[in-house]
């Protein structure tokens, strides 16, 4: 009898039964506190089911990361009223002669800046006449700066520093180069820390942009990415009442630079990273903490058993780990080019930018010679550009991005097309300036537009970097105009025109992005191309 049941025991031990071979619980389910296995979603998925695509928390993340752009606005700005001309007169007992058309035809001595030498730049400094040109080359400087601080902030902000470390450290040095800058004893030293603000000022801009809109569901967010120029448009009208206020430069530097410091002492604490940004770096439960807090803030709930996944994990399952990892994790412009798909949207992006930025500060610069009111032009100017705005937000989602940017460069070209057909003389200045003021209103729809079109193009993993260079080829066309400026009376307005028209020809060649998924890595983007070239083939 003992020899029996030792001998089914030992059976027993060598052969288990089937139930204990193939557990009713799937190790996953078990891992997972005994519940289903995760459900994973890719971010705009999870937005639109669970946590809401543009809620309360959005609103107020949207609004509080946008205020940079007024900012970028200041310092950028700024160089109309401290390097303006200011207004002189006549010494009593002089021979001077009032009705003189510039200070140069005058003897010196006769003649004095009206509130004195402080007013500008060039009245400190006599940038006038011989050394006009130098007043141009700060403003060349500055957007060099820009160009510079674009890409290297993009790249920044796609890799170590992430969006809002990158946004907080162009606040900080917008901070101390704006400061130092009321502090200038020279010109030379002006024209260096100009550059340094350009720098930084170049970052502000496209790291305030993505952001801002990254957490937004796709049906809203062209909208919402619509929307931030007009903080940018808004800054530049506040920035006229302050400029007002304090007329001399260095108090002005000082008044604009203010609201830097204190965009970094109670705003950006209440900012938050962003969760895409998380996502492709691979720190899934900061990822998901933001995601819990949008969800309860709109008033949603987010279950459990539900995460984030890269779109290249549920689109791309055979792609190796290892090529996964390194994808989500580094971007750069090199990677940009390497892929098919990106490489052709980059190109055609940066000549767009490039042309809409000739035509956009070109036709702007007209804005000091029109005789009056500085202050008021300016406020006017950055009115006028609103109903753009909202005309190209208004449109978005019904024309789609594609047409809406071929509409809006073919307009501003063929208003530009018709000022150079118009005389400068009597009567038909008017209508010339009506030209210009269309032009820049088209220009102006575009420049808003592009924006959201570029994010929408490229990755989140490269889409900071495709942002910068596209910024920084904006830099180089807003540095040639001034250039195409002084070519004569109607020379700017033929380059304008073929700038307008070629930037629409070449948009025919993108994609259109309206309710497309904003994919986080190329892998993900380039397997739904490939789904869809094989799609279109079969039909």
């Amino acid at each position: 009898m003992a020899a029996t049941t030792s001998s089914h025991d030992e059976i027993k031990k060598a052969a288990p039964e089937p139930e204990l071979q193939s557990p009713l619980i799937p190790s996953s389910v078990a891992a997972n506190g005994g519940m289903r296995p995760p459900e994973k979603l890719c971010f705009d998925e999870m937005l639109q089911m669970y946590c809401g695509e543009f809620g309360r928390w959005q609103m107020r993340h949207f609004v509080f990361t946008t205020f940079a752009w007024a900012l970028e606005a200041f310092h950028t700005m700024v160089i109309i009223f401290a390097d303006r001309e200011p207004e002189w007169r006549c010494v009593p007992g002089s021979k001077c002669d009032p009705a003189a058309s510039t200070v140069c035809d005058l003897e010196p001595g006769t003649w004095e800046w009206v509130g004195g030498p402080r007013m500008s730049t060039v009245s400190e400094w006599g940038l006038i006449c011989g050394n006009k040109y130098k007043v141009g080359l700060v403003q060349a400087v500055f957007f060099g700066g820009c160009m510079i601080g674009a890409g290297i902030f993009g790249h920044l902000s796609d890799s170590n520093l992430g969006r809002k470390g990158s946004l907080t450290m162009v606040c900080i040095l917008n901070t101390i180069t704006g400061t130092l800058t009321s502090l200038a004893p020279n010109y030379l030293s002006y024209v260096t820390l100009r550059f340094l603000t350009g720098f930084s000022t170049g970052g502000v801009g496209l790291c305030a942009f993505v952001l801002a809109t990254e957490p937004i569901g796709p049906t809203m967010r062209g909208v919402a990415g619509m929307s931030t120029f007009y903080f940018f448009s808004s800054g530049i009208a506040l920035l006229a009442g302050i400029a007002y206020l304090f007329p001399e430069w260095r108090q002005l530097y000082i008044a604009s630079t203010l609201p830097s410091l204190l965009y970094i002492l109670f705003v950006l604490p209440f900012v938050s990273e962003s969760p895409r940004w998380y996502l492709v770096k691979g720190r899934i439960k900061a990822a998901m903490a933001i995601m819990s807090a949008i969800a309860t803030t709109n008033g949603n709930h987010l279950p459990p058993g539900v995460i984030l996944a890269l779109d290249e994990d549920l689109c791309s399952p055979a792609v190796t780990p290892a090529i996964k990892n390194k994808e989500a994790v580094s971007g750069c412009v090199v990677d940009i080019i390497r892929s098919r798909v990106t490489r052709t949207r980059l190109f055609l992006s940066v000549a767009i930018n490039f042309m809409c930025s000739v035509v956009y500060y070109g036709l702007s610069l007209n804005v000091v010679n029109l005789g009056t009111n500085l202050y008021l032009n300016v406020i006017l100017n950055s009115i006028s550009e609103m109903p753009a705005f909202m005309l190209t937000t208004l449109f978005l989602d019904k024309l789609g991005r594609k047409p809406l940017t071929i509409l809006t460069l073919w307009f501003s070209g063929f208003f530009c097309f018709l000022g150079s057909l118009i005389g400068n003389k009597g009567a038909w200045q008017g209508v010339r300036m009506v030209c210009s003021i269309l032009g820049i209103f088209g220009m102006a729809g575009t420049y808003n537009l592009l924006f959201i079109y570029t994010a929408e193009l490229f990755p989140t993993v490269v889409r900071n970097v495709a942002l910068g260079c596209t910024t920084q080829a904006s830099q180089m066309g807003a540095i040639l105009a001034p250039v195409v400026v002084i070519l004569g009376d109607w020379w700017p307005f033929v380059v304008f025109t073929v700038c307008g028209m070629s930037g629409g020809m070449f948009a025919f060649y993108l994609p259109e992005t309206l309710n497309q998924p904003l994919y986080d890595t190329l892998t993900g983007m380039e397997a739904a191309e490939n789904d869809e070239s094989d799609a279109t083939t079969s039909v």
